[in-house]
């Protein structure tokens, strides 16, 4: 696809995805409220029918066979999880063309395993998204194959712009990316809930102690993403000599808070490379 193609000829790209988890249902979201490519443009396959109700509700179409996604799309997104990505590729590869771009959202699996996989010359995309993308708060990254150009990097930025912050890079950030935005979701929440059980040890009710540490973290990442300021700077701003949150911050720093958040990134982001290097093994 050609960046000088207009928005009608977007309007009538095909879209698929096989896999309907919560991610596919986050992408797909996302591109439907672009009003870029409609629902009817979009066809999704499972191996049943328990994720795909919500789907149809959106508008799009469903399907239990993979193959009818490639065949009915030029733009296929592989939502499953990493280890099926060989059998799904197995099934499809017959069926993918020169017209088709190919876009991995599976940890660990590297674009040459990918493109091993793939026919000769298959336009290739490895995209890491995390699970505010359900929201439209995503953080994405891309990175593209060697028969990938700058075109398609392109109509995914703009097709995925609605579910949250878009950027591309060279492949090993994407590993990086997993452990900073896919993991780092889940470093999030465990953060959100110490601050509620400290609010909960110093008297306030458990259930509003939740509620205002999910706007705390809410508040705090608009902040941060829209200030244009740097982390530090926010802090520092926050902090008052001799107040609150500089006795607070010490205690964090007596144990270890930045160097775990730091241990954390690093291990989820060594675990997305192991996999990539036993998937090559296989």
């Amino acid at each position: 696809m050609s960046t000088s193609e207009t928005s009608s000829d977007l309007y009538e790209l095909k879209i698929g995805f096989i896999g309907a988890g919560n991610m596919a249902f986050g992408i797909a979201q996302g591109i439907i409220a672009s009003g870029k490519v409609p629902a009817w443009n979009i066809i999704v396959s499972a191996p049943t029918m328990n994720n795909l109700p919500r789907f149809k509700d959106k508008g799009v179409s469903i399907t239990l066979s993979n193959p009818e996604v490639l065949q009915r799309s030029r733009l296929v997104f592989l939502a499953v999880k990493p280890h099926i990505i060989p059998e799904v590729l197995q099934e499809i590869s017959g069926l993918v063309s020169g017209d088709h771009i190919i876009v991995s959202m599976a940890a660990g699996i590297t674009l040459q395993t990918l493109e091993q996989l793939l026919p000769s010359g298959s336009r290739v995309v490895r995209m890491m998204p995390n699970l505010p993308c359900v929201l439209l708060e995503g953080a994405v990254l891309l990175s593209c194959g060697s028969c990938s150009g700058q075109e398609d990097e392109v109509l995914l930025k703009s097709l995925l712009g609605a579910c949250g912050a878009v950027d591309s890079g060279p492949e090993p950030w994407i590993d990086a990316h997993v452990g900073l935005s896919g993991s780092g979701v889940a470093f999030v929440y465990v953060m959100a809930e110490a601050l509620a059980d400290g609010a909960v040890k110093m008297g306030m009710p458990s259930a509003l102690a939740r509620r205002m540490a999910a706007q705390t973290v809410l508040g705090a990442g608009a902040l941060l993403r829209d200030s244009g300021k740097l982390p530090a700077e926010l802090r520092a701003e926050v902090c008052t000599p001799g107040g609150t949150t500089i006795h607070g911050l010490h205690a964090l720093e007596k144990g270890g808070f930045r160097a775990a958040v730091l241990d954390a990134v690093e291990a989820a982001t060594q675990r997305a490379q192991e996999m990539g290097r036993q998937q090559k093994m296989l």
